[in-house]
């Protein structure tokens, strides 16, 4: 079982301690059970050593439980792909976004257990007005990003950029999946970064002036939907 990044060493007022012992709480259980079906209210209590109605002191359901237990690991994988991105070269942004997309393969590959739970566990249901709310939406921001600056840059896209960064994310995701199920060892890293480096490339032309099917500028009935549900909730500073 991988154990989760210990808490930050700030001082915390009471009520935020007791709401981090909370989150800490279910991501043991989460870690422990690999699942979220298992988890209610009062099993969260019984292991922070509280009563169940506590609880909903500092969040309103399980949809909060869970999303806030795994957002930190969404936001350490958000900035490792930042961070790949601003070592990359300045005058490249396929090469940036390539960068994105191995950061995002190789977090995947070296901590197999925390991905499973941040995107092949069974999450709890939320209401559609509140999908833009969770904490995997800086994986999207940080990709659309990415491939607003190739667009920016000149370069064109096979896909609008939503629809451009959904289906380069689907793509990585059902890369490192396979990986994940079939492989299950670090001899196929390096292919998977190909496919990554070849997925890139199909969304994104290799020079100034190729044109693919599409524009970057164009709509189609999945990008408007994609922007749709971004527009939401969309929190400020993640929407390029």
């Amino acid at each position: 079982m991988e154990t989760w990044p210990a808490a930050g060493g700030q001082q915390e007022g009471p009520g935020s301690q007791r709401r981090r012992e909370i989150v800490t709480a279910v991501q043991r259980l989460l870690g422990e059970w690999g699942s979220s079906d298992r988890l209610t209210m009062r099993a969260v209590a019984k292991e922070v050593g509280i009563s169940a109605p506590s609880i909903y002191l500092h969040f309103n359901d399980k949809t909060e439980l869970v999303w806030a237990a795994l957002e930190e690991r969404y936001g350490e994988l958000a900035a490792q792909m930042a961070a790949a991105a601003q070592a990359g070269d300045d005058v490249d942004p396929r090469g940036r976004v390539r960068a994105q997309a191995h950061a995002y393969c190789r977090f995947a590959m070296s901590s197999p257990g925390q991905y499973r739970l941040m995107f092949e566990m069974h999450q709890p249901a939320a209401d559609p007005s509140r999908i833009s709310g969770h904490p995997a939406r800086l994986i999207s921001a940080g990709l659309r990003a990415g491939l607003h600056s190739c667009a920016e840059s000149g370069l064109g896209l096979s896909l609008p950029v939503e629809q451009a960064a959904q289906t380069l994310w689907a793509g990585l995701h059902g890369m490192v999946s396979l990986h994940h199920s079939l492989y299950r060892d670090e001899s196929s890293e390096e292919l998977v970064l190909q496919l990554a480096d070849g997925l890139v490339d199909s969304l994104v032309a290799g020079a100034p002036g190729v044109p693919f099917l599409t524009g970057s500028t164009a709509e189609t009935d999945a990008s408007r939907r994609i922007r749709e549900i971004r527009s939401r909730r969309e929190p400020d500073g993640l929407q390029p």
